[in-house]
């Protein structure tokens, strides 16, 4: 009974702050959708509402006016996605020969990888401004697409290591005793079983190339090509000044496809990222 009574305690101690940190989360995207829906009067108002009394599209209509969101978003779209099936395609067999054939080697790389996710983007920026300069790719969707992958990879051989490392060997072993060949193991024993985090690796490479501003801003300079991200400050006056119906119209439209794709795919990265946190 007393560790019932502890527990308990200690439990609704639990439930009350991930209640706190869902709240912490989620108040600025609920903001965001109320800020969409309220018309000019609304929004300078001196004591603001969570609910629009009188919701309109009219901010919607205006950023689509404004700005040129449709073709902002196909770029986005191209870029992330490219760079997530490019990213996933490179670093599957890398990660399964990492996690298969330990050495030296491949613990430094696996370390590597880790440390490198530390550096800040500033110092990236100019090293990759040059390779593409002489490349021939600044201001270009490909360059852009090319930085995505890169930036990418060491996450994804990162991610894509454990979960090799969560299928049995012994699988692959029984499956050359009864003589299957070895592309034919990876196809149809290794292969399914790393479905999973192969869909949950693709789906972070793309958000995060989705959301990516920095590196858009100072590879795009024309505005045609320009991605949704920096698209977005253009809602800012010259001044600071912000257009904020409009501007929380296009950014909560922004944020919609990451939202949908995490919803739809939920249960399988919850298991996937469960699976490549056991090791073997």
């Amino acid at each position: 009974m007393s560790s019932l009574r502890t527990s308990r305690p200690a439990r609704a101690g639990q439930y009350a702050a991930l209640l706190g940190y869902l709240v912490f989360l989620a108040f600025p995207f609920l903001w965001l959708i109320s800020t969409a829906f309220k018309p000019a009067r609304e929004l300078g108002s001196l004591h603001p509402t969570w609910i629009p009394e009188h919701p309109t599209l009219d901010n919607f209509r205006a950023a689509f006016d404004e700005q040129p969101l449709v073709q902002a978003a196909a770029h986005s779209l191209t870029v992330a996605a490219c760079a997530a099936v490019v990213a996933v395609l490179v670093a599957t067999p890398m990660a399964y020969v990492t996690a298969r054939h330990r050495s030296r080697l491949s613990t430094a790389t696996t370390g590597w990888v880790v440390v490198s996710q530390a550096f800040p983007f500033v110092l990236l920026i100019i090293p990759l401004f040059l390779i593409l300069k002489n490349l021939h790719l600044i201001n270009t969707l490909w360059g852009l697409g090319m930085v995505y992958v890169v930036w990418a990879l060491p996450f994804a051989l990162w991610m894509l290591t454990g979960y090799v490392r969560a299928v049995p060997a012994e699988l692959e072993e029984a499956a050359s005793v009864d003589g299957a060949g070895r592309l034919r193991t990876l196809v149809s024993v290794t292969a399914p079983l790393l479905a999973p985090g192969i869909v949950a690796t693709a789906l972070f490479a793309f958000v995060t190339a989705w959301n990516e501003f920095f590196f858009a801003l100072v590879l795009l300079k024309t505005p045609e090509k320009q991605t949704l991200p920096v698209v977005l400050t253009h809602f800012l006056g010259a001044e600071g000044a912000a257009d904020l119906g409009p501007l929380a119209a296009a950014a909560f439209l922004a944020t919609l496809p990451s939202l949908v794709v995490f919803a739809l795919i939920q249960r399988r990265i919850t298991g996937s990222m469960l699976a490549g946190a056991v090791k073997s």
